[in-house]
């Protein structure tokens, strides 16, 4: 039986996601996004048997070969409550894969909020989502600027089809804890203008397997966490 190992990963994760959280002082609660990227199904398998109901991929092609996987197999029988994130970049021409999903964490751009809002108002029905926004300003990473970010939160308010849900947003790998802070901490002013904008924006998805501790304590309800609970991952 593969991840064996991963109860004692997960209850070691959650001890210090409430020492993290009592040092933040926000009293917030955390939702553990079990991202099981590059692992077959078998791992989504033993993240629900570890008590971890939410399952993120980056990947739709990846996410659906899994779920469907899972649900010929029988695997997911015991559990049909299991939530699917999708958490990485979305196609426009992709956005009806998001029926499969409980809620989309990267909202980049407005287009693609367009498309979203246009698919889900077709269908008489409103998806949540997270807009992704790009604090640390790296070319390499999607998200809105902050410099735009207040005037897409706005626009937003009057688009039917979409729920905006909450904040996501990605440090730079390796970065310093002063880094980490300022980008957390700007995630968290994002989420906090759209709270004021009269969005129902309660998640803040931010902080990964090396840095979810600073992400927690900056005030982050979700964490996404992969190579911390199942080891490295295969490319």
């Amino acid at each position: 039986m593969e991840f064996l190992t991963l109860p004692d990963r997960v209850a070691e994760v959650r001890q210090k996601i409430s020492a993290a959280v009592a040092r933040g002082g926000r009293g917030q609660e955390v939702r553990i996004i079990a991202v099981t990227k590059t692992h077959g199904p078998e791992a989504v398998v033993a993240a629900i048997a570890a008590g971890l109901a939410d399952v993120g991929e980056n990947k739709v092609q990846e996410a659906v070969g899994k779920q469907d996987a899972l649900m010929t197999s029988g695997g997911l029988d015991a559990t049909p409550s299991v939530r699917w994130h999708l958490i990485g970049h979305l196609q426009r021409n992709k956005v009806k894969a998001l029926d499969r999903f409980a809620l989309f964490h990267a909202v980049d751009s407005v287009r693609l909020a367009d498309a979203i809002a246009e698919w889900s108002a077709g269908r008489g029905r409103t998806t949540d989502v997270l807009l992704e926004v790009n604090v640390s300003g790296e070319e390499s990473k999607g998200g809105y600027a902050p410099a735009e970010f207040a005037r897409e939160v706005e626009r937003l308010k009057g688009l039917a089809g979409i729920r905006v849900a909450g904040v996501m947003t990605m440090a730079p790998f390796d970065a310093d804890e002063a880094t980490l802070r300022r980008v957390f901490s700007g995630a968290r002013e994002a989420r906090e203008l759209c709270l004021s904008g009269g969005h129902p924006a309660q998640a803040l998805s931010m902080g990964m397997s090396g840095d979810y501790e600073i992400a927690v304590e900056e005030g982050a309800t979700m964490v996404r966490l992969g190579t911390v609970l199942f080891g490295e991952r295969t490319p």
